[in-house]
Formats: C-alpha cells, sequence, structure tokens
C-alpha cells in the first residue's frame, strides 16, 4: 500500500514578498523603458546588452518561481527487512580516498551491503575490497563510463534499493536511517541530499573563522534551488549522496546512457514516469571539492555539456510526462549556463563604450538614474532575500567571473560536442599552473583597466561620451576590474597550497609520552591522517625526537607513535620560556584498527563544523534590518564563540576515585570562560561537573553545570555537546603540579 509522504513547506516572510514583488514590478517598468532608449547608431552592441538584462531578468523569475517555497522535510524510520546495496564507482582514484568511504559506508546503520564497481579494473582495488570484506565488481570495458559501471552493477547485484557515493564522499553513519524511511511511498524513485566537502581550503569554498562562517559555490543549490525544486517534484539526482529505488530504474532501462551528466538525465526520466524524488536538505555525506581552479573549470565544463546534451535529447520544455513546473524547474537548470554569455557582455560592454563612445542608450543623465538605481538596488535585494542568507552576492559575482568561459564554452554542447567522462581531480598537484585557466579573467582585467585611463582621455580631449556615461562606464570598468582581481588573487593563493591532506580543525584529548617520565595531558588540533598539532606543557623537546601517546576518543583510546617536526617556545612577553607550547608532530604507521578510529572521527562527519561553530548561513539584509519579525536563521547550528579548545577530564559532583569522563571545554575569547562541553560519554541535563582542564597554559581544577545536551554521531563513537549553564573556579584544589593524577591516566571513555 503506498503511503504518499506530502512534504512540509516554509513560507516566503511577508517582508521578503513585498522586495521581490516590488522587484518584478520595477523589474517590467525598466525593460519596457530600456527598450524605448536603444541608441540606434550602434544597434548590434545596444540590443546584445539589451538582451543580456533581459535574459538576467528571466532567469531571476524563473528562480523566483522555483525557491518561493522551500520543502521541509522530516526523516521517518525506515521499515524493517529493505534490501540495500551501497555503490561506490571509482575508476582511478587513490586507494587511500578509497578504503576512507568504503569504511564508512559499510560503518553505516541498517543492514545493507557495500560494492566496491571498479571501472579501472585495478587489482589493487581487488585487494582493498578484499581486505575491507566489502563486494568487489569490475567490467572488460568502460563502455558509457559512470552509467555504464553503474548498469553493469544492476546486472550482478539484486537489491531493491541502492545508494550511490562517489569515491570520496563519506557517509554518516546515519545515512541509510535517514533516507530509506522516504521510500514508504511507492512513488518515490530517489531521495537525494546535499553533496558537502570537508576541505574547507578547496577553491570553491570560503571560510571566515572570525565570523564563524563557512561557504561554498554549490550553497545555494543545495541549501535553496534543490529545496524549491522539491517541493514542485523536480529536485534532481546529483549522481551522489544518494538512494534510488531498482525497481523504477529497470522501468526506464537502468541509468541514462548517452551523455556524462547520466544523473540529471536518469532523474528527467524518472520524472516524466510520473514517480517523484524526494530532497533532504540536511548534509548526511562529505567528499573532496576540486582544490584548485583547473580541475574546478573542468568539472563545470563537463556539466554544462552534459546539460546542453539533456535538453536536446530529451527536449524539457516539450518533454512528454512532465508537469509544466518540472517543465520549468529543468528549464532554469539548463538556462543557467547560458549566463556564461550574459556575464561575458557584461564584462566587455564598459570597455566598448569607453574606448569607443558607443552609447547603448539615449537618455539624459536624471531619466538614467530614476530607471537605473531602483532597478538594480531591488535586484540585488531580492536575491539575498530569495536566498535566504545563502546568496552571498560578493562572492557568487566572484565565482560568477570564474566560471562566465566555461559555462559560454559549455553551451556549445548544442551543436553535438561531446565529451568523455573525466574524474574530477581532488588532490593538489604542485605542477600545476593556474594562470593559462584564468586567461579570460586575465583579460577582462586588462581590457577594463586600460579603458578606464583612454575613456577618460577621450572625453577630456574630445567629448565622446556624455558626464554620466563616462563615470557610470568607469565605475562598472572598476567592478568588473576588481571581480577579476579577486578572482586571479584566490586562484593564485589557493594553487600555492603545498599541504598533501587537508587539516581537520577539530580539538582532540590526547595524552603524549617522552622517555618513561616525561608525560603530558593536552589538546590535540590541526589534524590529518598523517599529523598533529598538540598543545601542552612539554620541556627540553627537540625536533626530530620521537614519541609515543594516546588519543582519547568516544571509542576508546587510539594509540599512536610519531615524530616531533616544529616546536612552538611560550612566550612571556617578549621573551621566550624554557617549554614547549605546542608541537608539530607526524604520525609513524599506525596499526589497522587504530587507524580506522583516527579516521572515523575525520571523515563523514561533521564535526570540524560543529568544533568551529561554522554556519553557511548568514543574515540578509532585511534581517539585518530587523523586518522580519526577528525571526531567527533555522539553519544556524548555534555559533559557538571560542578562542580554543581544552581537553578536560571530569568526575560528577560528590564522587571521588577516577575520573570518569573525557571531552573538551571550548572557551571564550578574551574572559576565557567556558561555554560548550563536548563529551566522549552521555551526562544527565543540569549535571554538575568537577573538571581537570588542561588549558593551552596551565592545568587547572573547575566546577561547571551542564544544560541540556544534543548528541551526534561518527564512525569511532558518540559525542554529546552540551551547553555550560555555569562554572566557577576551584581555589583551593592542589597545585598544578599535583593534577597529573595516576586516575587519569587510567581512564578508558565508557
Amino acid at each position: 500500500m503506498t503511503v504518499q509522504i506530502k512534504p512540509d513547506y516554509v513560507r516566503l516572510a511577508p517582508a521578503r514578498k513585498f522586495v521581490i514583488l516590488a522587484f518584478v514590478v520595477i523589474g517590467f517598468w525598466y525593460l519596457a523603458w530600456r527598450s524605448s532608449v536603444i541608441n540606434p547608431d550602434y544597434p548590434v552592441f545596444s540590443w546584445a546588452l539589451y538582451g543580456a538584462e533581459v535574459f538576467g531578468f528571466i532567469t531571476a523569475l524563473l528562480t523566483f518561481f522555483m525557491t518561493w517555497r522551500l520543502t521541509q522535510r522530516h526523516s521517518r524510520l525506515p521499515r524493517a527487512g529493505m534490501s540495500v546495496a551501497v555503490w561506490v564507482p571509482t575508476y582511478n582514484e587513490s586507494v587511500e580516498m578509497l578504503r576512507r568511504t568504503l569504511r564508512a559506508c559499510m560503518f553505516m546503520d541498517y543492514p545493507h551491503t557495500t560494492w566496491l564497481l571498479d571501472d579501472g579494473n585495478r587489482p589493487e582495488m581487488r585487494r582493498l575490497a578484499q581486505e575491507l570484506g566489502c563486494e568487489y565488481l569490475s567490467r572488460s570495458d568502460n563502455a558509457h563510463a559512470k552509467a555504464g559501471n553503474l548498469n553493469h552493477a544492476m546486472q550482478n547485484s539484486h537489491e531493491d534499493f541502492i545508494a550511490i557515493f562517489d569515491a570520496d564522499h563519506a557517509p554518516r553513519k546515519d545515512f541509510l536511517v535517514k533516507t530509506l524511511g522516504f521510500f514508504g511511498d511507492d512513488k518515490v524513485a530517489f531521495v537525494q541530499t546535499p553533496q558537502d566537502f570537508y576541505n574547507l581550503d578547496s577553491f570553491q569554498n570560503r571560510t571566515n573563522s572570525h565570523n564563524h562562517l563557512t561557504w561554498h559555490e554549490q550553497t545555494l543549490f543545495f541549501r535553496v534551488i534543490q529545496r524549491g525544486k522539491d517541493f514542485w517534484n523536480s529536485a534532481f539526482f546529483c549522481g551522489s549522496c544518494a538512494v534510488i529505488r531498482r525497481q523504477h530504474l529497470d522501468e526506464i532501462g537502468g541509468f541514462a546512457t548517452g551523455t556524462v551528466t547520466e544523473d540529471i538525465h536518469t532523474s528527467l526520466r524518472l520524472h516524466k514516469r510520473g514517480y517523484r524524488s524526494v530532497y533532504i536538505p540536511e548534509s548526511l555525506a562529505y567528499g573532496v571539492a576540486p582544490a584548485k581552479i583547473e580541475p574546478f573549470l573542468k568539472q563545470r565544463i563537463r556539466w554544462g555539456i552534459g546539460a546542453m546534451n539533456v535538453w536536446r535529447k530529451e527536449g524539457i520544455l516539450f518533454a512528454r510526462g512532465l508537469t509544466v513546473a518540472q517543465r520549468l524547474s529543468y528549464l532554469a537548470t539548463v538556462l543557467a549556463y547560458f549566463d556564461g554569455w550574459q556575464k561575458a557582455i557584461f564584462y566587455i560592454a564598459p570597455v566598448i563604450v569607453l574606448a569607443f563612445g558607443a552609447m547603448p542608450i539615449e537618455a539624459d543623465t536624471t531619466t538614467f538614474l530614476l530607471h537605473f538605481i531602483p532597478f538594480y538596488l531591488l535586484n540585488f535585494l531580492a536575491f539575498e532575500e530569495i536566498s535566504r542568507g545563502y546568496g552571498r552576492s560578493l562572492l557568487t559575482e566572484q565565482y560568477n567571473m570564474a566560471r562566465f568561459a566555461s559555462f559560454a564554452w559549455s553551451t556549445l554542447g548544442w551543436l553535438r560536442i561531446r565529451k568523455h567522462f573525466g574524474v574530477t581531480a581532488k588532490r593538489q598537484n604542485h605542477g600545476e599552473r593556474p594562470l593559462r585557466f584564468l586567461l579570460p579573467q586575465t583579460l577582462v582585467l586588462l581590457l577594463n583597466v586600460g579603458a578606464i585611463p583612454l575613456g577618460i582621455y577621450l572625453y577630456f580631449r574630445y567629448a565622446h561620451l556624455p558626464a554620466y556615461g563616462l563615470w557610470a562606464n568607469v565605475v562598472w570598468g572598476l567592478i568588473n576590474a576588481g571581480l577579476a582581481g579577486a578572482v586571479i588573487r584566490f586562484a593564485l593563493k589557493r594553487s600555492q597550497n603545498r599541504r598533501e591532506e587537508y587539516r581537520f580543525p577539530i580539538s582532540l584529548v590526547g595524552q603524549l609520552e617522552i622517555g618513561a617520565s616525561n608525560k603530558c595531558l593536552g589538546t590535540l588540533d590541526d589534524i590529518s591522517p598523517s599529523g598533529f598539532k598538540f598543545y601542552g606543557k612539554f620541556s627540553e623537546v627537540v625536533t626530530g625526537m620521537p614519541i609515543r601517546g594516546d588519543i582519547f576518543s568516544p571509542g576508546g583510546r587510539i594509540p599512536f607513535e610519531a615524530t616531533v617536526r616544529s616546536i612552538n617556545l611560550a612566550y612571556e612577553g617578549d621573551t621566550k620560556i624554557g617549554f614547549a607550547k605546542s608541537l608539530g608532530c607526524e604520525f609513524k604507521p599506525m596499526s589497522e584498527a587504530a587507524h580506522t578510529q583516527l579516521e572515523g572521527l575525520l571523515f563523514g562527519t561533521d564535526l570540524q563544523l560543529r568544533m568551529q561553530g561554522y554556519t553557511d548561513q548568514e543574515q540578509t539584509p532585511l534581517q539585518k534590518l530587523h523586518l522580519l519579525s526577528g525571526k531567527h536563521l533555522s539553519e544556524d547550528h548555534g555559533k559557538i564563540l571560542q578562542s580554543h579548545w581544552s581537553a578536560v577530564f571530569f568526575r560528577r559532583e560528590g564522587e571521588a576515585g577516577d575520573m570518569v569522563g573525557a571531552g573538551l571545554l571550548a572557551m571564550e575569547k578574551v574572559s576565557d570562560v567556558p561555554n560548550t562541553l563536548m563529551a566522549y560519554r552521555e551526562l544527565r541535563a543540569e549535571t554538575n561537573l568537577q573538571l581537570t582542564l588542561f588549558s593551552r597554559s596551565h592545568p587547572r581544577r573547575l566546577w561547571i553545570k551542564c544544560g541540556i545536551g544534543e548528541r551526534f554521531e561518527t564512525v569511532s563513537g558518540t559525542i554529546y555537546s552540551y551547553p555550560v549553564s555555569a562554572w566557577g573556579l576551584n581555589e583551593n584544589e592542589r597545585s598544578a603540579e599535583d593534577l597529573l593524577e595516576p586516575g587519569v591516566e587510567t581512564f578508558e571513555p565508557i
């Protein structure tokens, strides 16, 4: 029996509706006026610029239509006994990357079978599957690339539901539990979740640790646009981080072939059959975003050419079986790539005006400003408000600048350009030279910078432009040059990243030992599978020295050996004190169990976002003006305003004997007041705890009172987060030197 799951949705606030409707009205008024002031002396240029403005207005209307309402999905527990396969297709990715993804897949809750689908037919992949205990499948050719690989798997496995993850995407433990419940509706063909990324230093990511904000170029799509599409039953399959019903796939002949974007192509065919899709806005898997501009642009070109191929094959606007809303939603997706041509016109327009005096508009200054200013001001406000705080106009324009040439090139897919499927490079490549991929932005920068002094000279010498035309285009040229310069600078900065592996900005409790007697409890952070930084108080430490120790985790101790690679000495005023404040360390090879446990804390979780208090949503202009009835940001994690985390061991108030828990305490800036406890065991609400705090300066005793907490899962175990509602120092406790008591060393987390 079919149980249709109707989604709730979030209504647009009245103030936001007013801004958007005002923009629509002003937009029609402005464009009607613009058509009446086209300069007949420069018809081609004038009409091209007007066409670019009309195109932008049409795509804005489509965006408003798609995102006026956003679904709000609530997961349901799946029924028992569902037959589930988890597929991880690979072609040429590294063994290390696949090992992390496969481990995370295998550790997911809910019974399932994990398959490694090796399209590279590599012996090392077969050995990896045998080592981990998952199923392995390869084929003799690479026909139809990823789609062919998936269709080959359909012939060799028979589970009813298929979860698919790219080789770099490690899922959370609860991924299947959160998604399978939606298949209680027999009409649901697939459930899609966001593709999120853990490497916050990628080319497409921007992170501001001061404001606790992180954002990437696809944030708007996954946080807003897909939710809006979901309301119209047009959210599409993105190739990873999704679950698909096999029965409906069989009805359309498997995954769609003939394009390099089998994901959106398959979605469209399923929607044409009348099946439903579900989009869950919660990030349930974390992958690797392109580190530099080259793979970023290649990936966008592949997506764009694939979208054009799908449009040509399926028709979209005239495709039978789609609703009007679905046709408009798919049309908005493919039209997005023509944005490259629109932006190219905007980037070159001030150069033409300043250098040749080719004014595209015949109007006096006052009339021009009265029409131009309200239209573009409302354009900005409408975008910010419909984006619900995920738009970031300035950053969006920078990425528009970065990809405009790639988008424009990809639209030539209409001319039957075919592109072979290529795996997006994820790792840093020190040999890359990004300048050749920055040629379009460099031309925009040079042309606009050169046109400004030329235009000023020609104006004062020959008066080839009206005054408002000169200064408006000087400002326009400066904006274009600024955007191009920002993209070039950022791309070059990212190209200089020499780290082989991403360092996670998370903290863990650790104990280091040098020799038989030199022991220190403290905090690890800046962690990767190859190394870490340790904060504690050490003496007689030199670089190259071997050390050993334990990392305390929710699943128990993780033993390790390491080598000291750098030392940061403590300071008192301007004078270095004789003990080490922090050590930069490199792991020696770990045991398989220890390595698995450490990676379980790093990959396939949002631990770094929680510990840094990061959110990808900021306040919109109306929220800053308090015009949205004081509504809070619904997706905000709740910012943890700390300068650092410090390791703690604790016992409940009144208890004696050995310590009974370990965790980390967030310390606020300046005041050094604790505000959040992350514990490795569950505590009762309103619990009073006695803590031994191992801060970055010296150990000390204090007590805290915990509020009502929340839990979140990692592959290595459960972590509990509690707000600190009260705290105080234990002034009469033993001295700091006495705090390293034997009980701590024998602690084993529960």
